[in-house]
């Protein structure tokens, strides 16, 4: 389809012209595609400032006619002619004045009025459209620049007890344990690409991993240990949470904005996500690149969310892949794509804890995500 064909449709969409099969490829697209959303929003926007403008330009044009028509009844009579007789006459000639030309007046302080306020509406959508372009939607992946590098490999110099140099990788995100025998889940944007990965925590524990499964729509990544090193965590402390979250419950997060692990908490803002979509949270949590990949959890320790990205100019406006939609795709995934099953922890015993307390428990199962390409 060529971008003409596209933007008619968008057009027909908009004015509930589409037939049923072409309302719902197009409405799955929006929801599953958030680039082409946005420039069905910015077209729409565009065509009712344009129609806006037409219709300002009409109503002038309608003004102007009626001032010319009444020019043309009373030549010469642009303004009313000084008064030189006793004011007791004044009062029939304007009462005349208004009587015969009353409609007009009303139909020219209509115009006016109308005018005004489609002037300030125009001013509003160009305002918003302006607004729209800066909050975009951003995925929160981390590139490592080659200034990083170098100064990385020059505090390694500096040290009395040197470490083995390592790859620092192209991309960083962040990733957490899904279960205890070396299943991971990150974003899939963080992984996009990748020719090999590898994973890396606090204590400077570093394995390789493989691509196992991936779901771009979801945004969502399922890793898979594939280093002899690896000798399985025993017991993770968290399960995931099938039923959604309540609006205003506290959450929290870990990752890795940066080389060193990241605490960061808010509130759950919203069950939907950037433009309405349903399978992802709204979170007040400030995020930064790095961080998509990453736990979203409770305040019980229940993992409820994936990290997944946030809005440009927009204050607390991050976002997080509810643990619902990574549950229904484990479940939903043919067991010949796994090596072997996915056994999800059972218990949690994060909940009833303090924050410091859960943060401690926590800290070993979220890794940094290093990308290789």
């Amino acid at each position: 389809m060529s971008e003409r064909d596209l933007y008619e449709l968008i057009e027909r969409y908009h004015q509930h012209q589409v037939t049923s099969a072409e309302r719902a490829q197009l409405e799955e697209r929006i929801a599953s595609d958030p680039a082409f959303a946005k420039r069905v929003q910015d077209f729409k926007l565009l065509t009712a400032s344009l129609q806006s403008h037409g219709k300002q330009r009409v109503l002038r044009q309608r003004l102007n006619g009626l001032h010319q028509e009444w020019k043309a009844e009373n030549p010469g009579q642009t303004k009313p002619a000084a008064a030189t007789t006793a004011p007791v006459r004044k009062t029939p000639a304007i009462r005349l004045f208004l009587k015969q030309y009353s409609a007009t007046m009303m139909v020219a302080a209509t115009v006016a009025i109308v005018t005004v306020f489609s002037s300030l509406m125009g001013m509003e959508l160009w305002r918003s459209a302006n607004q729209q372009q800066t909050a975009r939607y951003v995925e929160l992946r981390r590139e490592v620049d080659a200034l990083k590098r170098k100064q990385n490999a020059l505090l390694q110099d500096a040290t009395t007890t040197p470490r083995a140099s390592v790859n620092p990788g192209q991309f960083t995100g962040s990733g957490f344990a899904l279960t205890a025998d070396g299943y991971f889940v990150t974003s899939y944007h963080v992984i996009e690409g990748a020719d090999s990965l590898m994973i890396e925590n606090k204590a400077g524990d570093r394995y390789k991993v493989a691509e196992v499964y991936s779901d771009q729509v979801r945004d969502l990544a399922l890793l898979q240990v594939t280093d002899t090193a690896f000798h399985g965590f025993g017991k993770l402390p968290y399960s995931f949470k099938s039923k959604e979250s309540d609006l205003g419950e506290r959450v929290f997060t870990l990752g890795y904005p940066r080389e060193d692990l990241v605490f960061g908490d808010g509130t759950l803002s919203s069950k939907s996500g950037v433009y309405g979509d349903t399978s992802s949270y709204q979170i007040s949590i400030p995020l930064n690149p790095g961080n998509s990949g990453g736990p979203l959890l409770d305040d019980k320790g229940n993992m409820i969310g994936v990290i997944s990205g946030k809005m440009l100019g927009v204050d607390g406006a991050a976002f997080a892949v509810k643990s619902a939609y990574l549950l229904t795709l484990l479940d939903q995934l043919p067991a010949s794509r796994l090596p072997q099953p996915v056994n999800l922890p059972k218990t949690n015993s994060l909940s009833g804890t303090s924050r410091p307390q859960q943060l401690k428990k926590l800290q070993d199962f979220v890794y940094m995500v290093k990308v290789y390409n």
